[in-house]
């Protein structure tokens, strides 16, 4: 039998010589704004992506020139922290570095630019580099940036917590200098087989995330993850995590054998084995992943084409320890404390909601400027959540009003935000996303518009509906696990999905496919009147979707959710 023929990607890892490839010959190569075609795969485990500006493409094709090429660059942020001088700094390379002179917050706690022109990619990351961020391994077939939950109520716990997801974030860095060299002139060293004792030769199959959840919130939505960590505490000192595998949000239009997936529950452990455990898990996901085909080679496939007994079993056969009963933990909301939160420290804390996560100055709303302003005086530190929003947390009470009066003067509270706008969240999507098939984020404000004038029509407005948007079934902004998903298609078309539950706990399933905003609007206009009259005391919408049989429940994502 003849040896199966290995994805694309595979062979340009292996013949890259642990990630250089020709990325250096081509940032010399000025006459063209791009980068060879393997190249621009092996870039993404620098952090970046080439991409070009859509509304413009046939114009210039038109005018016989070669797509505006620009380069969207994604930082390593563990658990969403930075100082107010990281803050500046970042700011500044916005401002003189990138054409979109903005940035966007993520739904993974970071930050990243988009309009970077290639001449500008080497200073921009040196630029980072000096105040000690980087954007190696944001992107991909290794783990990226490690979700870690903001909350800074609980300050010793989240502090606890946080200090994990960023030994994990550490810890699984590539081990190859290709980026030291390319970007930062360092010396050339060299790699061998032992240099990437968890990646190996040719990296993962595909991309890895994790998330540290500390209950009872769910921001990072951690059952999305292949492998998440839900915090255990004694008396507030952190003793351990639930351990969860296997989640992942992408899929592809019309591929049944590709879908969605919330991760399972493997046992509790205890916080000095989470790196034994998370290594298990990665290295299991090198030698079994798919390497034929991208589409099927997530940790979520692995688990399901090997078996969820025969995986766990090696987990703790590599990890060297067993895993012990879960422990209880209830999670629940996904949303944001916005407005000012007093912790338990006596500092206080300021969620400024950030529509889609572009900060950008605007007339009426000065928002890159307003952060600007208020890292020059801030004391605390700056925790970006993965609804795309910004905390300005550790504010002394004497400094409340000097923030405060910054974030008023420059827009922050103009709009009041409603209980569903503030719980949903979009992706990019066009025109700088190459896989875009229709608009989200540009799309997404007017669309929540109308959602919220429907529930104020049906008398359900204090009810929070989380609602998702993006213009392909990739899944950035895990539209597949929100209660309303709205999942691009085509040009102002897309699948809607209904079901999925609040706290995050089961995904959704498709109710109407392709269709455009007319028709979203009138069915949600007729589910909204359906719920208002007939939902249980506390029930949340998407569970009532399931419960009155208008979307079956999704228990098994492999069987249920295109059945």
């Amino acid at each position: 039998m003849s040896e199966q023929k290995l994805a694309v990607n595979e062979y340009l890892k292996t013949d890259s010589d642990f990630l250089r490839g020709t990325i250096k010959e081509g940032l010399a190569t000025q006459v063209t704004g791009s980068f060879c075609e393997g190249d621009q795969q092996l870039i993404k485990f620098h952090g970046f992506y080439q991409q070009d500006d859509r509304d413009l493409r046939n114009e210039r094709k038109a005018q016989k020139l070669e797509p505006l090429h620009s380069f969207m660059l994604r930082a390593r942020v563990p658990g969403g922290v930075c100082t107010p001088q990281q803050w500046l700094d970042v700011d500044r390379i916005s401002s003189t570095l990138t054409t979109s002179n903005s940035i966007r917050l993520t739904t993974r706690q970071t930050f990243q630019y988009h309009g970077i022109p290639k001449r500008n990619l080497k200073t921009l990351i040196q630029g980072l580099d000096q105040t000690a961020l980087d954007s190696i391994a944001a992107c991909g077939d290794v783990n990226r940036n490690v979700m870690c939950n903001p909350n800074p109520v609980q300050s010793q716990l989240h502090q606890q917590a946080y200090q994990v997801a960023k030994e994990l974030s550490d810890h699984l860095l590539p081990h190859t200098h290709a980026y030291a060299e390319i970007w930062l002139d360092k010396d050339k060293l060299v790699d061998t087989q032992t240099r990437e004792p968890v990646y190996g030769h040719t990296y993962l199959p595909r991309k890895f995330k994790m998330a540290v959840a500390v209950p009872p919130d769910n921001d990072v939505d951690v059952y999305t993850n292949d492998l998440g960590l839900i915090a255990i505490a004694q008396d507030g000192e952190l003793v351990g995590f639930n351990l969860t595998a296997g989640g992942g949000m992408g899929s592809t239009h019309g591929d049944v054998e590709t879908f969605p997936r919330l991760a399972d529950n493997l046992g509790f452990i205890y916080t000095k084995d989470v790196i034994k455990f998370a290594e298990a898990i990665m290295k299991i996901q090198r030698d079994w992943g798919n390497r034929v085909n991208r589409r099927r080679a997530r940790l979520k496939y692995t688990i399901v084409d090997n078996g969820f007994d025969k995986f766990k079993a090696e987990v703790e056969s590599r990890a060297g320890v067993k895993f012990e009963p879960m422990r209880e933990a209830v999670i629940g909301d996904r949303g944001d404390r916005y407005g000012w939160v007093e912790g338990i420290d006596g500092k206080w804390h300021l969620t400024l909601y950030i529509e889609s996560g572009r900060i950008k100055d605007v007339e009426g709303k000065m928002l890159q400027t307003g952060l600007r302003e208020i890292a020059k005086v801030h004391k605390g530190d700056f925790r970006m959540t993965s609804n795309q929003n910004m905390i300005i947390a550790g504010v002394d009470a004497a400094d409340k009003d000097q923030i405060e009066g910054l974030a008023r003067q420059h827009g922050f509270f103009g709009k009041v935000i409603s209980q569903t706008r503030g719980h949903s969240i979009a992706c990019v999507a066009l025109p700088t996303c190459p896989l875009a098939m229709a608009e989200a984020e540009r799309y997404f404000p007017d669309f929540i518009d109308h959602v919220d004038r429907l529930q104020q029509k049906h008398g359900i407005a204090e009810q929070a509906i989380v609602v998702r948007m993006t213009g392909c079934p990739n899944g950035c902004a895990r539209p597949f696990a929100a209660e309303i998903g709205l999942v691009g298609k085509a040009p102002g078309r897309y699948n809607l999905y209904l079901g999925a539950s609040f706290e995050g706990t089961r995904l959704n399933k498709m109710h109407k496919e392709n269709i455009q905003e007319a028709e979203i609007l009138s069915e949600l206009d007729q589910l909204f009147e359906q719920y208002a009259q007939q939902r249980n005391a506390g029930e949340t919408f998407g569970n009532f979707t399931v419960r009155t049989g208008i979307v079956k429940a999704v228990h098994d994502a492999a069987k249920d959710f295109h059945g």
